[in-house]
């Protein structure tokens, strides 16, 4: 067990099977499907409702998600502390591997955009926000739709993940156009 901890690069096939029987604990002792999304909406309403607090009691999208005064749900729950553990894990995973390779601006980037990472950091969020955008337009998170959503065949999540790779082969051309194949 040790050598597998220790590899830099895992199995797919040994990482899918360990989320799906995940997601059976997910679903067999939660009650929920595994996604990490809700915990960015928990998190924004009960900070918001520091500031607003009406605001956040009046609004259906919150209260679905944070209930109201009189009947609160929790904002650090199961989700939360699996948000954390993700950090974590890869973390002590990189550590354990003796991972040391650090790449701020890959190279097909620098070629069309320069060398900035910040720039690239920039890229990534706006990436980051639209993809979850259209996560959360589709009724829940890409870990959600991709996992399980795609583990119980929702016709939504299958959408948004044939719309998603498409989007991005798509994007990958107009950003990189045919040219690019050469400086990966």
């Amino acid at each position: 067990m040790s050598n597998l901890l220790k590899k830099e690069r895992w199995s797919p096939y040994l990482v899918g099977s360990g989320l799906g029987v995940l997601s059976w604990i997910t679903f067999a002792w939660m009650g929920k499907a595994l996604g990490v999304s809700t915990t960015m909406v928990r998190a924004t309403g009960a900070i918001e409702k520091l500031a607003v607090p009406a605001h956040v009691e009046s609004n259906v999208y919150f209260v679905k998600y944070l209930g109201t005064a009189a009947e609160p749900k929790p904002v650090f729950e199961w989700q939360f502390a699996l948000v954390v553990m993700l950090f974590l894990g890869a973390f002590l995973a990189a550590r354990l591997a003796g991972s040391r390779f650090r790449e701020e601006v890959p190279a097909l980037w620098a070629w069309r955009f320069g060398p900035s990472k910040w720039l690239r950091y920039a890229g990534a969020f706006l990436g980051g926000v639209i993809l979850l955008f259209g996560a959360r337009l589709a009724g829940g998170c890409t870990s959600g739709h991709g996992i399980s959503g795609g583990l119980q065949l929702a016709v939504s999540s299958w959408a948004f993940f044939i719309s998603m790779f498409a989007s991005g082969v798509v994007t990958a051309f107009l950003l990189f156009g045919k040219e690019g194949r050469d400086h990966v």
